[in-house]
């Protein structure tokens, strides 16, 4: 089935979406300089595959071991349908399964990861556990130190970076986080709409994607109503840039997007 695209978007409302959805996309990785080493690759339940391929082919590559967390979640059907859609991954079995079990198939048959490379928790349902459980998987592994690179879905990429930055704010020793989306996406306006800049297999639709955006930012804020220790207390403080900032207000104030996220 053919997704209908957003309505096209004046220019000024699509900069700044992409300013606020390149900067949720958190990525401390350089395309111009030498990444990094890293001591393991945690990968966080999500439905988006070019965000699954990076964080296997980077824990592939590296020779690390790849830490899995996911288990059933709200947004575990969205994994389920990018699964069945995917032209080499479909044939991996998703119906009733964790998140991290469907990971763990393609890591080890697609990616060729070693099962004693494979650390999976499937118990997580959310972005916290996802932190608070992986956390406790790299204390039983005596990885408390080092660096570790967290990959996510780009749309909750920095807050799962503060998230695990609040899990730790009281550990005595703990690694330095690196954080990296795997890709960033950008959108365009197309012919017949709203559409992402380069071509991935295994996307959101453009119109969730637009709303995971939009619903994000205020969970980052740092007061009685976001996640930060103002507030609920999920997460570390998070800094907005001016740029950011004066973005979100740019959405705020657009008619066609705040008309067409009714329907969203």
């Amino acid at each position: 089935m053919v997704q209908p695209h957003f309505p096209v978007l004046a220019d000024a409302t699509l900069a700044a979406f992409n300013t606020v959805g390149e900067w949720l996309a958190q990525d401390d990785l350089s395309a111009t300089r030498p990444s990094p080493e890293v001591d393991a690759v945690i990968l966080a339940g999500n439905a988006v595959i070019p965000t699954i391929d990076a964080a296997c082919r980077i824990a592939a590559q590296r020779d690390v071991p790849l830490l899995i967390s996911g288990g059933i979640g709200h947004s575990t059907p969205f994994l389920y349908t990018a699964i069945g859609n995917h032209p080499r991954y479909h044939t991996v079995p998703v119906t009733g399964r964790a998140e991290a079990s469907i990971f763990a198939d393609i890591a080890r048959a697609f990616w060729q990861i070693p099962e004693a490379r494979l650390w999976v928790e499937d118990r997580s349902t959310n972005c916290g556990e996802n932190a608070r459980f992986s956390w406790n998987m790299l204390k039983q592994r005596h990885r408390t130190t080092g660096r570790v690179l967290v990959v996510q879905d780009p749309t909750m990429q920095r807050r799962t970076m503060a998230t695990f930055a609040r899990v730790c704010r009281d550990e005595p020793d703990s690694p330095q986080w690196i954080s990296h989306p795997g890709f960033t996406p950008t959108l365009q306006n197309g012919n017949e709409g709203v559409e992402f800049s380069e071509s991935h297999t295994g996307l959101w639709p453009d119109d969730r994607y637009l709303s995971l955006v939009m619903g994000e930012l205020p969970r980052l804020y740092d007061d009685a109503n976001g996640y930060g220790p103002a507030g609920r207390d999920y997460i570390a403080h998070v800094e907005f840039p001016e740029a950011v900032m004066a973005a979100w207000k740019q959405l705020q104030q657009d008619p066609v997007l705040n008309d067409a996220r009714k329907i969203i």
